[in-house]
């Protein structure tokens, strides 16, 4: 398999300038506004509420029976350690629920199974699994039957050791390889995995190092930007705050066709207001952090800071090894963010602009409140180039408790791009709310509040959840209760790097173009979004003449 892109081609079609998206009209959605948010309630369990120029399709869920059923899950969902729900006369006791996570959809030809004498198509969702009792990889075979939809493709790496807990995933066309990331502290790290089956999958911990990683992209230079989820220690005063304690990095590979090859990992630095210092991390001194004049200055509309990379590991110099990502980049002065958890280049920007999320603090008693990023943001890194050594950060939303704890995101056309709620039982439970998917246009001034997101998504709960709800925090109940939003991903499928996210301009519905989402907990459905009322057109030939 090979992905290959002439310079002259890459160059004119980076050349060209944003243009209007979808919505035409500054700040105006191309979709209808949800009123409100589902409320929550013991033993209430709701539908999904999608613009009504939407619909969505069960891609999977939860139940289905692998292809393949391992030692560790007979099911896409769910692990062998108890039945899919409690029954009597333990009703406390059911199975782990593995949680499959982000998205990542790929055209690909000659995909194998479990099954030598089956086709399995061309269109392919992948996942990792992020609960349960251990973490594996999953491909969901969107052109297959029921008996063959879903194949387990490791739950094992090269090494044969059980993979972790698993949250982001990616494509990187310039080596034909899945990235994985696991969210997981001293446990987490990056893993890569091969796209068929069965899947050979790589620890990459001595190159990237150990962290709380979610957020995977690539860019078009081959550099690889990964953003931390790593929650802070609460304040002593502060007590329903946490101190600002993850990172935003970036990997450039010293052989973009081969990352074992190594390279060196950089961490963003975000210099003060006044620019005579950079914004860091004070060890035992969560209070000031939370409240700090940085932290303030960070999220007031119309300031911007100076950037820049700081090298926090190098292969070439501190080997191999595995190590901690996020006390290197404390030690090298990096900043830190209130769990910053998934960011996108946007489309036509040609690859200058990273967007990124903050979650905050998920609580609406937290002291830091939205002048301090309590309840999260948006951020846009502005650089000359994907490689750029410094650039300018911004912010272009904040988050209040309508709005907060953003996660997943991807861009609808090249100015709306769409964020999602994982607020949490807990602010669920505070505002009477569960989770919502929004839109945002990046070239609107939310700093004037007759500007707001356009919710497009409310998420219901199911049955399952609405159970797993009233349990949580029962003794030896072990999985989660409301239903998240995760893996909102917006792709064409094309494997080449043209197909790389940020590349080209979005168009759902159109030549390819599919819309999918997890709502994990519960029953843990994978859905595509449609569009309401007229066929779709999946025409992607082309993508499979660029792959070979």
């Amino acid at each position: 398999m090979k992905s290959s892109i002439s310079p002259q081609l890459l160059f004119a079609a980076l050349a060209f300038p944003v243009v209007a998206g979808a919505a035409g009209t500054l700040g105006v959605s191309p979709l209808t506004h949800v009123p409100s948010a589902n409320p929550k309630a013991p033993g209430l369990a709701s539908a999904n509420a999608l613009s009504p120029e939407l619909i969505e399709t069960r891609v999977a869920a939860g139940a289905q029976l692998l292809e393949n059923p391992s030692a560790l899950t007979h099911h896409y969902g769910y692990d062998n350690n108890g039945p899919l729900l409690p029954i009597a006369p333990n009703f406390t006791v059911e199975a782990s629920k593995s949680e499959p996570d982000k998205n990542t959809y790929l055209v690909l030809r000659g995909q194998h199974g479990a099954d030598p004498s089956y086709n399995y198509g061309t269109h392919f969702l992948y996942q990792g699994h992020e609960t349960g009792t251990a973490g594996y990889i999953t491909r969901i075979n969107l052109d297959a039957d029921a008996a063959h939809r879903v194949t387990l493709l490791a739950d094992h790496d090269v090494a044969g050791a059980p993979l972790p807990f698993i949250d982001g995933s990616s494509w990187y066309p310039q080596a034909n390889v899945l990235l994985f990331s696991g969210e997981e502290g001293l446990e987490g790290g990056m893993w890569q995995a091969t796209p068929d089956f069965p899947s050979t999958v790589t620890n990459l911990t001595g190159i990237f190092g150990i962290g709380s990683y979610e957020g995977i992209q690539a860019d078009v230079d081959g550099n690889i930007w990964v953003v931390e989820d790593e929650g802070g220690s609460r304040g002593t005063v502060n007590a329903n705050a946490r101190q600002p304690n993850s990172f935003v990095y970036r990997f450039v590979p010293r052989n973009r066709s081969n990352l074992l090859a190594g390279g060196v990992l950089q961490a963003l630095q975000v210099r003060n207001k006044a620019n005579t210092a950079p914004i860091v991390f004070h060890a035992g001194q969560a209070d000031a952090d939370i409240l700090s004049q940085d932290q303030f200055d960070l999220h007031q509309y119309r300031n911007s800071f100076n950037t820049a990379w700081v090298t926090v590991h190098d292969t070439a110099v501190d080997g191999f090894a595995p190590f901690n990502a996020n006390a290197a980049a404390k030690t090298r002065l990096a900043t830190p963010f209130k769990r910053p958890e998934n960011g996108q280049f946007r489309p036509g920007s040609a690859f200058r602009e990273f967007y990124f999320d903050e979650t905050g603090d998920t609580d609406t008693r937290t002291q830091a409140g939205a002048n301090y990023g309590g309840f999260g943001s948006v951020m846009v890194l502005e650089q000359s180039s994907p490689s750029a050594a410094t650039g300018r950060l911004r912010m272009i939303y904040r988050g209040d408790v309508v709005h907060t704890g953003f996660d997943n995101v991807a861009f609808w056309s090249d100015s709306q791009v769409v964020f999602t709620e994982d607020a949490g039982d807990t602010l669920h439970t505070q505002r009477n709310a569960l989770d919502s998917m929004y839109m945002l246009d990046v070239r609107a001034d939310y700093s004037n509040a007759a500007n707001q997101p356009v919710r497009i998504y409310a998420e219901g709960r199911d049955a399952s959840a609405t159970l797993d709800s009233a349990l949580l925090g029962q003794s030896g109940f072990q999985n989660s209760g409301d239903n998240e939003i995760t893996g909102i991903h917006i792709s064409d499928g094309d494997a080449t790097v043209f197909g790389l996210l940020g590349f080209k301009r979005p168009r759902p519905f159109v030549n390819g173009w599919r819309v999918f989402y997890t709502q994990q907990h519960g029953d843990n459905t994978t859905w595509e979004i449609l569009p309401r009322g007229r066929n779709n057109d999946f025409d992607d030939r082309r993508l499979l003449g660029n792959y070979n």
